[in-house]
């Protein structure tokens, strides 16, 4: 398949700067993606990646680049920058909110949300949804949402409420070792005063959330709330009163749906043995 350049957005961060002074200096070298590949030993379509600022280079890529284009250590100081930022820029503006909520209400359709994953479950969730993502990305994305979590450890952590598809206890990420481990994990979590975990049943039916995503409400003092609506590969920060208000609506509908919490906390158990692996647990 044939690269299709798009606009690039140089101002939004350090890895869209990466990305626009990679195209810059290969475009004014006469060089097109493929050769710039050959000439690097480097995957056409991970330099591609890197261009658009979906991914950031692994191995010594930015030094080879300096010596490519006599930029004298250009791409190096941009990929030091850029390594620091934890998301890409079209998640940083919803990170930037999260990490400032007293309140973050979530519901899941498919895979435990990013603030109560195992680092073993997420590193087998980044593996599927990035198959050709080579391990030292698969890393810096798992490292990344780990870090995250350190919030709900904080002393004034925020008040976290997680409305969970049934879906999301049956769905076999990495085997039965790694759900065990990340379901007795959720179970341990939701012993918190300031988590609440609820599981919403198959049995439900239809409910507002039916075709699929994931849904979150974020509460900021002294701010106008705000709604994060994701699909399988795009997402939408919802900012307008009245469609924020259309997301708590259906957001306290799931939460009306669900279980209580200490029945969900019995599926959720019910579910772990399920899940239990034959062999020792690994440590």
């Amino acid at each position: 398949m044939k690269f299709q350049p798009h606009d690039l957005s140089p101002e939004r961060s350090a890895r869209d700067l990466f990305g626009a002074r990679l195209r810059h200096h290969r475009e004014k070298a006469d060089l097109s993606l493929r050769r710039l590949a050959e000439v690097l030993n480097y995957s056409k379509s991970h330099l591609a990646r890197i261009e658009r600022a979906e991914s950031l280079p692994y191995d010594d890529l930015p030094s080879k680049l300096d010596t490519c284009f006599g930029t004298e250590g250009l791409f190096v100081s941009l990929y030091e920058l850029a390594r620091r930022e934890p998301f890409p820029g079209k998640y940083r503006r919803v990170m930037e909110i999260e990490s400032r909520a007293a309140v973050i209400e979530t519901f899941v359709s498919a895979a435990v949300h990013g603030l109560l994953q195992t680092p073993e479950y997420a590193e087998q969730l980044m593996r599927g949804v990035h198959p050709h993502a080579p391990d030292p990305e698969i890393d810096s994305m798992v490292q990344a949402r780990i870090n995250r979590q350190a919030r709900l450890d904080h002393a004034k952590p925020p008040r976290y409420w997680c409305i969970l598809g049934e879906a999301v206890l049956r769905c076999p990420v990495g085997g039965p070792w790694v759900m065990h481990h990340q379901l007795s994990s959720l179970i341990e979590r939701g012993t918190a005063p300031h988590i609440t975990l609820q599981v919403l049943p198959f049995t439900v039916g239809q409910h507002p959330m039916m075709l699929g995503g994931s849904l979150e409400l974020f509460t900021v003092p002294d701010e106008p709330p705000v709604a994060y609506e994701e699909g399988s590969r795009s997402g939408a920060l919802v900012e307008h009163r009245e469609a924020v208000a259309e997301s708590r609506e259906s957001y306290d509908l799931l939460r009306a749906m669900a279980l209580s919490p200490r029945d969900s906390e019995a599926m959720i158990r019910a579910a772990m043995e399920d899940w239990k692996p034959c062999g020792p647990l690994r440590t």
